[in-house]
């Protein structure tokens, strides 16, 4: 049954200030005011709301473009009924109002608030996380920040060495090796690397662990003719390359960190609730971990960027934010099936990981692939195709509190 409302809230949401317009249930206009970004504003925006009428704090809907922050907390934390939209819905909803495109803080605020009031069903009731799950959340994001930071530093670093140091890029052609960083240190120039002896680089080897590769090869390479470059032009380089070193080895370092305490809280997430520790069902951490080709950063960008479509077993949902289900245009005769473009990138990029390592180690995907690459499809669209049957095998398992069982999987 349809809760029901006596008050619509609007907050349109600004990085220093806020604009708020509450409705009533007939669409007029009750009242409206600027609130600024601080805890003592928020505090009085909870006042008054509660001073708007007679109805209790769950009798207040509010609308706003954001799923999560200190506004919807706070007033979450109070018990208003929080609801959230996509920005580009409420684009659609301005049209209503104004379509000659007119937009301003004031009138998105009073369609938001009137949207919810007419067409409740669009906008997603905001629900509270695990605390777990919102630092779940935190350090997945914070590990692809600095993932995308340090693929920027290496680019950085292979473009100096490619300058005047080719050779230690045949050892390392992504610049992205630790080991070789190293022998770097040892040797910043060609004339260096030439007089390197066969027991240090094999230190070297052996502090890193590498055995690929033996010290007496690692010399020849290094001992090549160098290239010919400007004078000071080889300095210049080196003197650049090594101070990316240490903003590299922090990062390696922060990475290496954060991947340690992801791990820490998907152990947590899989083990059974304080409150009832004497559960013998699955939790959904240890569900979506049995999965093949689920790892540590899929299932922690899975498990946060999709808490409250998993959490409520919702495929459709789940399958439309992760960009697996496919957009139809169809105009009388005509119908096209395009890639889903709005959807989580994060989590977009997860369920690719995951059906491209399903297809090495699991033989139903694999198969499944080498078919719909016979069909004609393009490598991403038979991944695609994969993800979106994991993602209905995995809310099944999620609605049984079972574990993954290939015997008993028939697509």
């Amino acid at each position: 049954m349809e809760q029901t409302f006596e008050l619509f809230v609007g907050i349109d949401w600004g990085s220093e200030r806020h604009r708020v317009c509450v409705a009533a249930p007939d669409g007029a206009i009750v009242d409206q005011r600027w609130i600024e970004h601080s805890g003592s504003s928020l505090a009085e925006l909870v006042t008054w709301l509660r001073s708007k009428g007679s109805a209790s704090a769950g009798k207040i809907a509010v609308a706003i473009e954001l799923p999560r922050g200190p506004v919807v907390e706070t007033l979450m934390e109070q018990g208003f009924a929080v609801f959230s939209i996509n920005p580009k819905q409420l684009d659609r909803f301005r049209d209503r109002y104004s379509p000659a495109g007119a937009k301003d803080d004031k009138r998105d605020a009073f369609v938001l608030a009137d949207s919810l009031r007419t067409d409740m069903h669009c906008f997603h009731a905001v629900r509270t996380d695990d605390p777990t799950v919102i630092r779940l959340r935190e350090l997945s994001r914070l590990d692809h920040d600095l993932g995308h930071e340090q693929n920027r530093l290496h680019n950085q670093l292979r473009e100096q060495w490619h300058r005047f140091y080719p050779q230690l890029l045949k050892l390392s052609s992504a610049a992205d090796e630790p080991w070789v960083w190293d022998l770097f240190q040892a040797a910043p120039l060609p004339a260096k690397a030439a007089k390197l002896s066969e027991s240090r680089i094999q230190r070297i080897l052996s502090r890193n662990r590498i055995r690929r590769i033996e010290a007496q090869k690692v010399r020849t390479i290094l001992a090549e003719t160098p290239l010919t470059v400007a004078p000071g032009a080889a300095e210049a380089a080196s003197e650049h390359a090594l101070l990316l070193l240490p903003r590299l080895r922090l990062l390696q370092q922060q990475r290496t960190e954060i991947a340690k305490k992801i791990q820490g809280l998907l152990d947590q997430l899989a083990q059974p609730g304080p409150d009832h520790p004497e559960k013998t069902e699955h939790r959904d951490a240890e569900v979506l971990l049995s999965l093949p080709g689920v790892g540590r950063q899929v299932a922690a960008t899975m498990l946060s960027e999709a808490s409250l479509a998993i959490a409520e077993r919702d495929y459709h949902g789940l399958r439309c934010y992760a960009g697996t289900a496919p957009i139809t245009r169809q105009s009388g005769k005509k119908a096209v099936i395009l890639m889903r473009q709005g959807c989580n990138e994060r989590l977009r990029n997860a369920v690719y990981h995951w059906s491209r390592v399903s297809v090495v180690c699991d033989s139903k995907s694999k198969a499944l692939y080498a078919q719909m690459r016979a069909k004609g499809h393009s490598h991403g669209r038979a991944l695609r195709g994969i993800a979106d049957r994991w993602l209905a095998v995995l809310v099944s398992m999620l609605k049984q509190k079972n574990l993954y069982d290939p015997k008993r999987r028939v697509a």
